[in-house]
């Protein structure tokens, strides 16, 4: 009997080749899956340090930007008469600032130190997430506006932490401010755009 076996051939079983195809299947669509997520994933972190180093790109020119403005203004410009730039609606002059951006907020000088130091802690942490150009020109003039300002907090007159920030831009009508001001405001301004459009920093947007 077993000889007849051995020359007839066991019969085939069609359910079972059918499973092994289908296993087989499996797996290497799995193979696939991982390849892309692998892929994927060494795509990713090159494109999120390009961002990281745009972010720091452009802290580096506001804060260098803001910081050049301020030594000309203390050297050329205070205790002298204001520079009319427009006429009486805009001038630069020399202005002195304990308090936080456009004059606000006096007393509090050195809670404003703290609020600047704990801002630019949360943008550095928030780089290792960061995949959104958007976001990073908008946290990086975040980021430069508020080094420029907190460097005149801790090394201007009166004191560590207490320092009187340097303004200069003075327009008709308004509070005078300085070019870390400015940053700061443009960046605020980004990141609510940035926000009702869904974008968020690690580059996936979402619609509520």
């Amino acid at each position: 009997m077993a000889e007849v076996e051995r020359i007839i051939g066991t019969p085939e079983t069609p359910d079972a080749d059918r499973y092994g195809q289908d296993r087989a299947e499996e797996v290497r669509a799995e193979e696939v899956r991982a390849d892309a997520q692998d892929a994927e994933a060494a795509a990713e972190t090159p494109r999120g340090k390009r961002r990281v180093a745009v972010l720091f790109a452009v802290a580096v020119v506001a804060y260098a930007l803001d910081l050049i403005s301020k030594m000309i203004v203390v050297a050329e410009l205070e205790h002298h008469e204001p520079i009319e730039i427009i006429g009486d609606w805009l001038r630069f002059e020399a202005i002195r600032n304990a308090g936080a951006a456009f004059g606000f907020g006096e007393a509090f000088t050195v809670i404003f130190t703290l609020i600047a130091a704990a801002v630019i802690v949360v943008i550095v942490r928030l780089a290792r997430k960061l995949y959104s150009l958007p976001w990073a020109i908008a946290l990086g003039l975040l980021l430069g506006g508020a080094l420029g300002n907190l460097t005149d907090r801790i090394f201007r007159s009166p004191g560590v932490f207490r320092g009187a920030v340097v303004d200069f831009i003075a327009p008709k009508h308004f509070a005078v401010f300085n070019l870390a001001d400015s940053a700061i405001v443009c960046g605020g301004i980004l990141i609510v755009l940035l926000s009702f459009r869904g974008l968020d920093p690690d580059g996936t947007v979402h619609k509520d």
